[in-house]
């Protein structure tokens, strides 16, 4: 983690990132004015590496209050809770990745504080939450995020859920990371003190447990690309998997950073590292070094 950071989480991101899990089933509890403060204090911390603008919002019941007819829902998927994080942005380079990536950051500051959170990318009504935020017309709202106290007993619905979702299955290592190039599977101790980064980035949360992130170590440079699945989320009409490469991104960052392991992400120059597979896309590069290059 960053300086600005480490001043607000109390646990070590591992442990926060580790007990990250979607919760769907909270308890009708509110959030304190105390929780709703440290949320949107942290939020205003958080920048993108990349030049991309993601407005990060908490609505609650007193949000919803204010706006009168306007009513939220999310199809009974989500029960209990009546606050959300909303992240709406403008289209441009890299910012479905960038937005992946600040939401993260806010989800896993809810996560350090005790509470519950679930990516939702199509089970909301989207209209609905665009109101509450007022949208503006250069700015999508791709992913809402219920946040609140876990609920002792799951949903039958939630249940379902997660047996369908897979989200208790990760892929292994040699499915994911790579040394010099893509035949050559990267392990644990070739990664050398990158390895528990990567064990994070392997943890992350990705739409339908899908984990598009593939990380190819080339020397001191981790380049990031996304395996696409071939239709997967047309009708979204976003490509919800480069939201997945953010959240990677965030997880890999944030446990160097922590680690004392210094570094930044580049782009323009490495996007020219395509592949042969065509479901393959490069993302962004992590190079090692103290200086910071805002692109």
């Amino acid at each position: 983690m960053g300086m600005e950071d480490s001043q607000y989480f109390e646990k070590p991101i591992i442990d926060v990132i580790k007990s990250r899990h979607s919760v769907r089933t909270y308890k009708y509890e509110k959030l304190s004015e105390e929780i709703k403060r440290k949320l949107i204090n942290y939020s205003k911390k958080i920048e993108s590496p990349f030049d991309a603008k993601v407005r990060l919002e908490l609505i609650d019941e007193l949000k919803i209050a204010e706006k009168g007819n306007v009513k939220i829902g999310t199809y009974g998927i989500i029960k209990g809770t009546s606050s959300y994080i909303t992240g709406a942005l403008e289209k441009g380079d890299n910012s479905l990745e960038m937005l992946g990536y600040c939401l993260e950051k806010l989800v896993l500051y809810g996560t350090s504080l005790g509470l519950g959170t679930c990516w939702l990318g199509g089970t909301f009504k989207r209209s609905q939450f665009s109101k509450m935020i007022d949208l503006k017309e250069n700015e999508l709202l791709p992913i809402v995020i219920p946040i609140g106290y876990e609920a002792d007993k799951k949903s039958l619905v939630e249940a379902i859920m997660r047996r369908g979702a897979g989200s208790d299955n990760r892929k292994t290592w040699n499915e994911l990371f790579y040394n010099g190039n893509f035949e050559t599977s990267l392990d644990e101790k070739s990664a050398g003190s990158y390895s528990l980064a990567l064990e994070m980035v392997r943890l992350a949360p990705s739409a339908s447990n899908k984990q598009p992130w593939r990380i190819l170590k080339q020397d001191n440079y981790y380049h990031f690309y996304m395996e696409a699945t071939k239709g997967y989320g047309k009708a979204l009409g976003f490509n919800i998997q480069k939201i997945d490469m953010g959240i990677a991104m965030c997880h890999f960052e944030m446990t160097l950073v922590e680690a004392g392991i210094e570094g930044h992400w580049e782009y323009e120059y490495y996007r020219q590292f395509s592949v042969s597979d065509e479901n393959i896309e490069y993302i962004a590069s992590w190079l090692e070094g103290a200086s910071h290059m805002r692109l």
